[in-house]
């Protein structure tokens, strides 16, 4: 199972790296995520993903709710080696029983908000095959109420036939209908 997660990890990580050079151009753009521009989502992805590698070496790094500058003037590069990073630490043998769910969350933080890097910068938004079922399964019922406040909006409720993605981001308190203009939700 650990090698199957670091799998996931993987495989989401690269397709949110992917979405990097496509948002560069955006970088001053609202978002799906309430008051944050593409440049402080891609921050906060970032800062997630290093506070996971952190975690996973016993070290404490604090997470704030608006995200430091932490881009370089290559941000394509950043996510490499956060990425890197992140694959090395949690590859090391005992890494994953070490730190519970961490690469669970990191993962599915990494796919939501790959699709909400994306979506915010017109870019074909589709999570890669399977991926989203994962991580469904993964967080689906695992935080309360209380837990989701400040991590995710309420959910949405949604049709049960529709897609894992769908499911996903509805989960999420993502609306995965069409794309709307996302002007209202400048910072």
């Amino acid at each position: 199972m650990d090698h199957d997660l670091l799998d996931l990890y993987a495989q989401a990580s690269a397709w949110t790296s992917s979405k990097v050079p496509g948002a560069l151009s955006h970088l001053d753009d609202p978002t799906t995520c309430d008051r944050w521009d593409v440049r402080t989502l891609l921050n906060h992805i970032v800062q997630i993903q290093r506070y996971f590698v952190a975690l996973a070496q016993g070290d404490e790094l604090e997470l704030t709710p608006d995200p430091p500058d932490l881009l370089s003037d290559d941000p394509a590069s950043d996510f490499h080696e956060v990425r890197t990073d992140a694959l090395r630490v949690f590859g090391e043998p005992g890494a994953i029983e070490r730190t519970g769910i961490a690469l669970a969350v990191a993962f599915s933080d990494e796919l939501v908000h790959g699709w909400d890097l994306a979506r915010s910068t017109h870019q074909d938004p589709t999570m890669p095959e399977g991926l989203p079922g994962a991580a469904l399964r993964m967080i689906h019922g695992r935080f309360t109420d209380e837990q989701r406040r400040g991590i995710f909006k309420p959910a949405i409720s949604i049709d049960e036939s529709s897609s894992d993605q769908d499911k996903l981001l509805a989960y999420t308190g993502r609306d995965p209908g069409p794309a709307r203009d996302l002007s209202d939700k400048a910072p």
